[in-house]
């Protein structure tokens, strides 16, 4: 299994992940990477960010981890550009994307909603608007580890970097629908209905266009659904993973 974080300030894949690994490790080889540019990853010089550079990454880690076929959990934006479909054919069995970005995400409203302005920037208070946006509950304890993350020196000019690529990217995604049209993995869409990070509407989007997909929404549940509904979500991922196949 291949868990994807999503963006924003402090994301690393053990903030998104962290309870979720230890129970899916227990029957699965879990890989959970920070993408390029994220969390504690390295920064190369010269990189331009974006859609292209983060699945080129994943397609190289697993290369080099010798796998050939694995499933994928990814979350918000790594949810909206399941891309390693098309760039590995045959490396994804099943998908469950979870919180997606969808076709278009709205990068710029998120920016927005959390006090940022045009100017890229990563200070604590944004930070804080955007991590109290991600849950229904207002759990201190999940904040602060992607806070503390969010505050390390060179997360900052990362995620900057990284949410000026996301913007730029989405303007160059209007032919998604028809890329997306053609997956034809087995995708399981999870989606909070209180989500004020990315609507419902945009797994709503995907559901419409993927071929073989479900669509599970939670009530009463915010951006982070693995860990608002913790025990519910790591229930429904491994159901669906080891169902029958539908297609």
């Amino acid at each position: 299994m291949l868990f994807i974080h999503g963006s924003g300030p402090g994301v690393t894949a053990w903030a998104n992940w962290r309870l979720a690994i230890p129970v899916f490790a227990q029957n699965y080889h879990v890989l959970a990477p920070d993408v390029l540019g994220f969390g504690y990853s390295d920064r190369p010089a010269g990189i331009t960010y974006g859609k292209d550079v983060w699945v080129k990454h994943l397609i190289a880690f697993l290369d080099a981890k010798g796998v050939r076929k694995c499933h994928i959990v990814g979350n918000s934006m790594a949810g909206g550009s399941p891309s390693a479909c098309r760039c590995a054919p045959g490396l994804v069995d099943r998908m469950v994307l979870m919180g997606s970005s969808g076709c278009r995400s709205d990068h710029a409203g998120t920016r927005s909603r959390c006090g940022a302005t045009s100017r890229p920037r990563s200070d604590a208070d944004a930070d804080r608007r955007l991590l109290r946006l991600r849950r229904v509950d207002r759990d201190r304890g999940s904040r602060r580890v992607a806070l503390c993350a969010s505050m390390q020196p060179a997360s900052k000019s990362r995620i900057a970097a990284c949410s000026a690529a996301a913007a730029e990217r989405d303007q160059r995604s209007r032919d998604a629908g028809r890329r997306h049209q053609r997956i034809t993995a087995q995708t399981l869409l999870v989606h909070g209905r209180e989500d004020k990070v990315l609507p419902l509407s945009t797994s709503y989007e995907l559901f419409s266009l993927l071929p073989n997909a479900q669509l599970h929404v939670f009530g009463h549940c915010g951006h982070w659904t693995q860990i608002e509904r913790m025990a519910e979500f790591n229930a429904i991922v491994a159901a669906f993973f080891s169902g029958p196949n539908r297609t």
